[in-house]
């Protein structure tokens, strides 16, 4: 059976080399590509369903095809270079960085010259694709994993807002959610840790070796890394238009619709300190609703600041 790449590659090719040759005898166009006439015909019967979207009678490719010979009619822009919208350069720029972060065999190599260009490209069009992430902290977490060392961390706690330094035993690192993990036996805490790498401030590895226990278990991260659980506080907030993000970067268990344009929606929260610096960080885009105490310490929180003005 032909590779998939192999095939998408020769259709690419086919249509101008079928724009320049019109009723060339599928014969010696098969034997010019390298193919039997048979995979050629099969070709041409897949272009038949190949186009612009709308994928109507004038966006698909267009052919004249007899026992013997081939001509395009329409090439429904194949002919020309592909050119990236600045939509369609992000997601492909996101998804090579995650494949260059990917732990596995590959030309890591061939994947940054491949964003190089991009990012070329894109801004010689005038617009950027760069991601503000850490890629050196990645990589210096890679090479103390190949070397199998224990680290010492300095890791931001989004959470707390806090700070602290620990002892850890890499394990793995992981992609969730679009961001890239360092997954190891925290000694502190002495369970298995994630730990985002773009909050790990500093680290510094130990001449002793990586030994994570027997009974740590790898996290089940296929449905992302924040899990809620029933145990966990139910929060209810009112957020204005601006603030609709929320409901796509949390999840939330009921969204609701309010006649003045604003959503009250309910999540589950870590802690309630969590939710409370996420409130105060939307400002005047999202209220607390509930729970009372929530809604008790953003309002003594915002009278102690509204008095500092007095």
């Amino acid at each position: 059976m032909t590779p998939s790449a192999d095939r998408l590659g020769r259709l690419l090719n086919l249509v101008p080399y079928l724009l320049a040759r019109p009723g060339i005898l599928i014969a010696d166009a098969a034997y010019d590509l390298g193919v039997t006439e048979r995979q050629l015909r099969e070709d041409l019967e897949l272009l038949w369903m190949c186009g612009l979207p709308g994928y109507g009678p004038g966006d698909l490719i267009d052919m004249a095809v007899d026992e013997d010979s081939v001509t395009i009619t329409y090439d429904a822009g194949i002919d020309r270079p592909l050119r990236l919208t600045p939509d369609e350069a992000l997601a492909l720029h996101v998804a090579l960085r995650l494949l260059a972060e990917s732990p596995g065999a590959m030309d890591r190599d061939v994947v940054h010259r491949t964003l190089a260009k991009i990012e070329k490209v894109a801004a010689a069009e005038g617009f950027a694709v760069r991601m503000p992430d850490q890629p050196e902290r990645v990589e210096d977490l890679r090479r103390a994993m190949d070397r199998g060392r224990a680290l010492r961390i300095t890791y931001y706690t989004a959470r707390r807002d806090a700070s602290t330094e620990r002892v850890v035993d890499p394990m793995r690192l992981l992609l969730a959610d679009g961001r890239t993990y360092l997954e190891a036996w925290c000694r502190s805490a002495c369970a298995v840790r994630l730990f985002r790498a773009d909050r790990i401030d500093a680290l510094t590895e130990l001449e002793e070796p990586s030994a994570p226990p027997e009974w740590a278990v790898p996290t089940d991260v296929a449905h992302g890394v924040f899990r809620p659980t029933p145990e966990l506080p139910l929060v209810t907030l009112r957020i204005a238009r601006e603030a609709r993000w929320v409901t796509e970067y949390y999840p939330c268990e009921s969204v609701t619709p309010q006649p003045d344009g604003d959503w009250i929606v309910t999540l589950r929260a870590a802690d309630l300190g969590w939710a409370h610096r996420l409130i105060l960080g939307l400002g005047g885009r999202a209220s607390a609703v509930a729970p009372p105490e929530l809604v008790a310490s953003i309002g003594d929180e915002a009278r102690t600041a509204l008095s500092a003005y007095l």
